[in-house]
Parts: C-alpha cells; structure tokens; sequence
C-alpha cells in the first residue's frame, strides 16, 4: 500500500490505517477471535497503522490489538489514546492531569505488550488541565523512551498552537467523512505547523457502506441505535444521498465505500483514515479504496450530491466534543 507521512516528525504509515475500537465498543456484541483474525488480515493487505485507545475496554482493545500484531510488532505503528476519567470523580469526566497521563502510558505499554507506544494521542481535551501541562508530560515520555509520537483528538486551534508549541504535534485525530465536514476549519493550521490529520468514522458510522438500517434495526448496545443519522426523518435523506453515491461509484467500478475513502484520500497527501470492520470482505473492500483516484469531475459531482455533510448531528448535544 502507499504510504504517507503524518507530521515532520518522521512518522510514517499506510495510507489507509485500522481503527479497532469497533471490536470491543460500541457496535454490538464482540468476538475477540474475530477481531484478531481482521487486524492480521489487515496487515497482510498492507495495512501499518492501528488505532485502540484506553477508553475502548479500560485496556482489553488495546491487550487485542497488541496480541493480534504481536508476531509483526517491528511492521506496524500502533497508536493508544489517554485523557478519559473513570472513578467518576472529575466532573468533566476527562482527566489529562501528568500523573494520570504517566499512569495510563504505564498501563496501555502492560495491556500492549510493548516497550514503546507509536503514537500517543489525548483522546478529549481536559479543560482542567493546561494543555502545556499535557505537551510537556508527553515530551518527557517520549525522552524517556516510552512514547514515540505525540497526537491530538478533537481539538481546537488554540490548543493544536499551544501544544505544538511544547512538543511538536504529529497527528490531529477528529471525526470526518462525506457525512462530517466541521473540522475541515482546522485543515489551514494543520497545514501551517505541517500536522497530519487522521479521520475517524470516515464511513459515517457505517452508513457509507451502503448497508445502514434504520437506528431501531441495531442492537442496543450499537451506538447507531441513537446516532441521529440514522433516526427517522435524517435516516431517509442519507439513503437517498448513498444512493445517488453509489450509483457514482458502480460508473467508477467501486463500492460506496472505496468512493467515501477515496473522496478522503484526495483531500490532502496529509490524511489517513482509519475504517474499522470485523467483516473480512468489507476489510479487503477498504484496503481496495486507496487505489481509486478520483478525478475533478468525480469531485465535482459528490460535491452536488452532499456539498455539506449528510443530515444529523454525530453526537448528542452531551457528548458533542467541544474544540478548545
């Protein structure tokens, strides 16, 4: 697979990555043997860079994905994120203090098996915290050995300069797709400090794949059981938009969802998504996409269909991250 660079900071990596979360959060039951079998399928695709986080099982995505790449552990970047609180005792429900980020760093190296964490990313930004505080631990853990790359996760530009500013930032990781375009703001300082920019749920939540259902078809514990794109009234707008996209994409010989990759990969030789599935025909779909170049006309066209994103917000106001 290509790759691409993220940062000037000498991290590398596949231009399409591997989010693991859905193995464990967030869309339906788990089967841990079926999320090992999907992470080594994708690095035998040619995929180098997977995302886990703290959050995903308090550490059980993270001891998966470590398992799982463990045999090619010097092929792959694997990047973990910090910043969330547990105890219920912080009442942002964040917690970036330095002593909590060491803690995690610790724990996340154990559930890895690793000597070193790739990329270390802050998953929420703490407003409680300096996010000076938060650059200057990450530094000391990578002069430690520890860390080797330091990332952000829907952040702010105030907070992007601030923290590029105490340790150089390789990585913003927010939300984006056809379906999310607010963070396309940030895309001009990103380029102005040379900051890579990797999207999640760049399928919208699966709804690019063209197989969505309507929320009350998923399982409760699937968060498109409440995702708004999938409720009642934005639910039929998406449809009839995917629709129009995928007969675009059968003229280009692809799926919907090599179109929606490949639309991202063509936003900047700076970007790289991180689809997550469990299904191993949709996995070699994905992979597939960073081989589709898309045109002007191409471009000009997905642009008519959805020129600002699909129809619901992607969170509920209470969980809507807010940019510092």
């Amino acid at each position: 697979m290509h790759q691409r660079d993220l940062g000037q900071q000498g991290l590398t990596v596949s231009a399409l990555g591997y989010g693991a979360m859905g193995i464990s959060l967030a869309y339906g039951p788990s089967d841990e043997k079926e999320g090992t079998a999907t992470i080594r399928q994708a690095h035998e695709l040619g995929v180098t860079f997977f995302d886990t986080a703290e959050l995903y099982g308090q550490g059980e995505n993270e001891r998966i994905v470590g398992a799982a790449l463990a045999p090619v552990r010097d092929e792959v970047i694997i990047a973990t994120k910090f910043g969330f609180d547990f105890t219920g005792t912080r009442e942002e429900g964040v917690d970036s203090r330095p002593e909590h980020i060491r803690e995690v760093t610790d724990n996340s190296l154990r559930h890895l098996g690793v000597d070193v964490i790739d990329v270390l990313y802050q998953h929420r930004v703490d407003p409680g915290v300096p996010i000076e505080d938060v650059a200057g631990t990450v530094k000391e853990l990578i002069e430690a050995g520890k860390v080797r790359y330091f990332g952000l996760s829907e952040a702010g530009e105030q907070t992007i300069r601030r923290a590029h500013a105490e340790q150089p930032v390789s990585a913003l990781q927010t939300e984006y797709s056809l379906f999310e375009r607010d963070v396309e703001v940030l895309f001009p300082v990103l380029r102005e400090l040379g900051i890579g920019f990797v999207p999640y749920s760049p399928l919208g939540r699966g709804f690019l794949t063209g197989q969505a259902k309507p929320a009350a078809e998923y399982d409760p514990t699937d968060m498109r059981s409440w995702d708004a794109r999938f409720q009642p009234g934005n639910y039929e707008k998406n449809v009839a938009a995917t629709n129009r996209l995928a007969e675009l994409a059968a003229d280009r010989d692809a799926t919907v969802a090599q179109l929606a990759l490949a639309w991202l990969l063509a936003q900047g030789g700076d970007i790289v998504p991180i689809p997550g599935t469990r299904n191993p025909q949709r996995l070699s779909e994905n992979v597939a996409a960073a081989d589709l170049t898309l045109d002007e006309s191409d471009l000009k066209l997905i642009a008519e269909i959805l020129p600002s994103g699909g129809f619901g917000a992607r969170y509920p106001d209470s969980m809507l991250p807010t940019w510092h």
